[in-house]
């Protein structure tokens, strides 16, 4: 998805520039270019309309949408790098873009999405459990996923989906370990207590014979003494 924001650039720094700036509806904000010869980017403070960046963050790409970003009449395409949200109102506070290099990779983690009923689940009465919810892939800007589709319909009882078994795709690489477990059916924790349970009490099944075989013995020692 891709999204069009304005800012403008701010002149204050600090605490009380940005309560004013919040109070009069907006948010500050950091714009960070790609950088020149090894140099770290320079940031280039501006505000935000927090309502048009919400929108943006609660669409389905959410932090990994495109953005063109207009600033002073010129155009940039940006994602954003971090956000800042109130913990008790949830309302922006305060958030960071970076510059894209529109023919370079970059890493971008993005949600793993289930399709399907497992068997195993379905006719074997296991549970799915969904270890991972999401990966890092490394894929141009333009390329971004967003999400990863993980069918688990011919996954039986004690199967396992992992980062190595995601169908291949050219437009994106799995940046996340191969061994990273995503998804398995196991069975229910009821059924795994009831099955520890009887496999503790076999020992002692199996050596009520021998007490009493050796009661037997000792019986015809008496015996024969007698």
């Amino acid at each position: 998805m891709d999204a069009t924001l304005e800012v403008v650039k701010r002149e204050g720094r600090g605490k009380n520039e940005a309560n004013r700036l919040r109070a009069s509806g907006r948010i500050p904000g950091v714009v960070y270019g790609t950088g020149a010869k090894g140099k770290a980017p320079e940031g280039v403070a501006v505000a935000v309309d927090p309502k048009a960046l919400l929108k943006i963050l609660h669409s389905d790409s959410g932090a990994n949408t495109l953005i063109t970003l207009s600033l002073d009449g010129a155009q940039s395409r940006v994602m954003v790098k971090e956000y800042q949200l109130d913990p008790i109102t949830h309302h922006l506070l305060h958030a960071d873009f970076y510059q894209l290099a529109m023919d370079k990779a970059i890493t971008v983690t993005v949600p793993i999405e289930i399709k399907g009923e497992s068997k195993g689940v379905k006719v074997q009465g296991g549970l799915l459990d969904f270890v991972t919810r999401d990966i890092e892939v490394e894929c141009l800007p333009t390329d971004i996923p967003e999400h990863i589709e993980v069918d688990v319909t011919e996954l039986m009882l004690h199967q396992s989906i992992r980062v190595r078994d995601l169908a291949q795709d050219p437009k994106w690489k799995a940046v996340t370990d191969a061994d990273t477990m995503l998804v398995h059916v196991v069975m229910p924790k009821a059924e795994e207590s009831a099955t520890a349970a009887a496999a503790e009490a076999a020992p002692a099944a199996a050596a009520e014979p021998e007490v009493i075989k050796k009661g037997k013995t000792e019986e015809k020692e008496e015996e024969k003494k007698k």
